[in-house]
């Protein structure tokens, strides 16, 4: 599958995935701070943003695209940084391939399990009939009902697109998402581990990281360092300059 991207800087190469209903736009602002010393590719995920439809999703899958992306793009080795879904595609990407990684970077995500937990969101985004809907402030109205934080309604609906021959579609694929979201919360689906340098960056105020979890990061991770930053999930929306001054000091930048 060829997937969109966005490209900056020159470097030693740094490829950056979003995570679940995200896309390439989120990170476009930090990718201009870490084009100064690398090469970013801001990469869509399938079934995201510019990227192609599919009726799969899983890790399996998003990891073999970003193999392909890679050999593609003949990135032999590269850095790779990886946001909640986007972690756990890099996260297995990085035991199968542990010779085409630089080094890794996991933002608030561990390699377990996680139970459904976006039935509210889903079910907001098809509650809003494209058919009919004459604005994205009518959107906004709808999508409260299921979710009542502004911020998040802002980063979803950014998902939301203007047809040019009038009206309105999603660059997500909803179905294929809907079907595939207990995939989505699923641990590593590649057995082993990956023993080169990685760092979790982990929102202390999100519920993604429970007491404990450094133990299973270890387990699969041997040489990870752990660091809060003093967030919520969104860590690098929330706390953008922070974050990529830990990504940069890490990387010895």
């Amino acid at each position: 599958m060829e997937l969109f991207y966005r490209k900056s800087g020159q470097g030693k190469p740094l490829v950056i995935l979003h995570g679940l209903f995200g896309s390439s736009d989120n990170w476009y602002t930090l990718a201009k701070t870490f084009a100064e010393h690398f090469t970013v590719y801001l990469v869509d995920q399938r079934n995201h943003g510019q990227s192609p439809h599919n009726s799969a999703l899983d890790y399996a899958v998003l990891t073999e695209d970003l193999k392909e992306f890679m050999d593609h793009h003949h990135l032999e080795r590269a850095v790779l940084l990886g946001h909640s879904m986007g972690g756990k595609t890099v996260m297995n990407f990085a035991v199968c391939h542990p010779d085409r990684v630089h080094d890794l970077i996991i933002v608030d995500i561990v390699p377990k399990e996680y139970p459904v937990h976006h039935d509210h969101i889903l079910e907001g985004l098809k509650s809003i009939s494209l058919p009919h809907l004459t604005s994205r402030n009518e959107a906004d109205g709808i999508l409260s009902r299921f979710v009542p934080e502004p911020d998040v309604r802002q980063f979803l609906l950014k998902n939301l697109a203007r047809k040019s021959e009038g009206g309105f579609e999603w660059r997500i694929n909803l179905d294929a998402i809907e079907r595939n979201i207990e995939a989505m919360g699923e641990g590593m689906v590649f057995s082993g581990n990956y023993e080169g340098s990685t760092l979790f960056l982990m929102g202390s105020r999100s519920n993604y990281y429970l007491p404990g979890d450094e133990k299973l990061i270890k387990k699969i991770f041997p040489a990870a360092a752990i660091q809060f930053l003093d967030t919520g999930h969104w860590v690098q929306a929330e706390r953008p300059a922070e974050f990529a001054d830990a990504v940069l000091k890490y990387l010895a930048v």
